[in-house]
């Protein structure tokens, strides 16, 4: 069956029903729809009766948010599915009489309408496909040539009986407010984000305030680097918010604190959390006294767990672990570079100090990788015969020179400590002459046949070596960590360490140059796994016919 890249699918179940059949519904969804796919709740629709049927509201009850967070915790294992749970015709307590005759538009207009509506003849060819895309038209902003599709799921029988029950509370409408509040950081927008979306939806009447984490407040999340920008992460944002809820009034601000406007805006009547903010619901109630403005009412929500984390990322579906799980990945294209010849194909390998970058090209030395340690070419541009040897002489002076007739290299560091014009005087002799041994490194590596080369460099960046090199990887650690670990390697003072680290290029201007991201946080076994993906990926990238079991070519470097 064809792949169509954006998709409606018109659930038609009894909700009792739907929660177990939402699986099998999605399986076979996620097969025929590639990126979007809107989700319309209508139980009971008939679609071979000689009317033509119509969109009508649902209570918003908490049976069906339960089902809107199970939906969307159940596609969480199709990665590749946008999932978007439609909420115009779930009508909550508000006392408005909206209308559900006009179209709604969407961003991604549906090329295909899907449904779990089954007929008796259980074939593709019947008036209920007609009177589907008729629906579909009526209520959505579809394809000219749209699609229909009848999905007739495998469902177990067990679970059909099994969920015909329903308790009393679950059909207990959700008590609504006219303005809610909600915060969050909201980077690379998930399904755990979706269902806090769609409860806050669900609970607003008039407004839903959004306060979006940024500044100050990503300071201490993991992996900051590769946290979206904040732009971005707003744009994604109110996509699906109006495309779930359009009736809807939605502020969007920045917060660079914990509290922002829910602290004194006096319209707001509800604060949604879950069960890890609690708390910070309490700490905005009594802010809000202090101002003297009303208690907002707190409605929690569960914390979904993520079934795919691995053992150094949080059992709930989190950013962070999305984030965990681009390292070793390319974040970027590679930009062409026709001057450069395809093999050996060159990794410019960098990082701050305290990063971990040596114990990486190690690691990629011995997957069979030629190492160049652009540090150790350094010295030996400094020898006698090298090529930075006479110049630097001649630009400092012979006093730098030792007996033995080698260059002082702490007599060349006095000189051009604290002092930018003096230091930019040294790497203009330095770095080209570094340059030149890389490129003779290469050269010696394509002769033997190596395929790929790691040129372990701090300042490729600042140098300007990316020129030089196909892909820039990078590796990063938090501040914190990358101090400690000078002070322990070089036995200096915290002061002399964080010093260090400002005088370098920041993770974050190193990750934005770079093709892929590396962390070695995490203990040795959790690095040489992100680093054989990385390796593993980077092969399939220049080799179409890679595979993971070939033995890999050791380099003598």
């Amino acid at each position: 069956m064809s792949v169509f890249r954006s998709g409606v699918l018109v659930l038609t179940s009894p909700l009792s029903a739907l929660s177990m059949r939402l699986a099998p519904i999605l399986a076979s969804a996620a097969k025929i729809v590639q990126d979007t796919l809107y989700v319309h709740l209508q139980p009971g629709l008939l679609l071979t009766g000689s009317s033509q049927p119509t969109s009508t509201y649902i209570p918003a009850t908490q049976e069906v948010c339960s089902l809107i967070s199970k939906l969307y915790s159940d596609a969480d294992v199709h990665g590749n599915l946008d999932v978007r749970v439609l909420l115009t015709n779930i009508k909550n307590q508000s006392g408005s009489q909206q209308t559900l005759s006009s179209v709604q538009n969407l961003s991604h207009p549906p090329e295909v309408v899907l449904t779990d509506f089954q007929t008796i003849d259980g074939g593709q060819y019947n008036p209920a496909k007609q009177q589907l895309e008729r629906y579909a038209t009526n209520s959505y902003s579809c394809h000219p040539h749209l699609t229909s599709v009848l999905l007739y799921p495998e469902y177990g029988i067990e679970e059909d009986i099994i969920n015909l029950k329903e308790t009393d509370s679950e059909g207990n409408p959700l008590q609504s407010h006219s303005d809610v509040v909600v915060g969050g950081t909201f980077d690379r927008l998930h399904n755990a984000h979706k269902i806090l979306l769609s409860v806050c939806c669900l609970l607003s009447e008039r407004r839903l305030l959004i306060g979006v984490a940024d500044k100050e407040l990503l300071d201490n999340k993991a992996l900051k680097e590769l946290i979206e920008p904040y732009e971005k992460r707003v744009e994604k944002l109110a996509q699906f918010l109006v495309d779930v809820k359009p009736s809807l009034g939605y502020d969007i601000v920045p917060i660079s604190d914990p509290f922002g406007p829910s602290i004194t805006d006096p319209e707001l009547k509800c604060i949604v959390v879950s069960e890890e903010t609690q708390k910070g619901g309490q700490s905005v109630n009594k802010r809000r006294l202090e101002n003297g403005l009303s208690e907002l009412r707190i409605h929690e929500i569960q914390l979904v767990t993520d079934p795919k984390h691995s053992e150094n990322e949080e059992e709930k579906i989190s950013s962070s672990s999305f984030r965990n799980r681009l390292l070793g990945t390319l974040l970027k294209t590679p930009a062409e570079n026709p001057s450069m010849p395809s093999r050996p194909y060159v990794i410019g390998l960098t990082g701050g100090s305290g990063s971990g970058k040596s114990s990486i090209a190690k690691i990629l030395e011995k997957l069979g990788a030629a190492l160049i340690d652009c540090d150790k070419l350094g010295h030996q541009s400094y020898k006698p015969g090298g090529p930075a040897y006479q110049k630097v002489i001649d630009e400092f002076g012979t006093d730098i020179v030792c007996e033995d007739g080698t260059i002082d290299r702490r007599a060349i560091a006095s000189k051009v400590f604290g002092n930018k014009d003096q230091l930019k005087r040294l790497t203009d002799i330095v770095w080209p002459a570094i340059a030149t041994l890389v490129k003779e490194a290469v050269k010696e590596a394509a002769a033997e046949g190596i395929s790929v080369c790691v040129m372990d460099a701090a300042v490729l960046l600042e140098a300007g070596w990316n020129e030089m090199v196909h892909e820039v990887w990078t590796v990063i650690v938090p501040e914190k960590e990358a101090i400690s670990r000078i002070m322990k390697r070089d036995g200096v003072s915290e002061e002399a360490a964080k010093n260090r680290l400002a005088s370098q290029m920041s993770n974050s201007e190193r990750v934005e140059a770079s093709n892929v991201v590396l962390s070695t946080l995490w203990e040795p076994e959790v690095t040489q796994k992100q680093i054989r993906k990385a390796w593993d990926l980077l092969q399939h990238r220049i080799n179409p016919d890679f595979s993971n079991d070939k033995p890999f070519l050791k380099s003598r470097f």
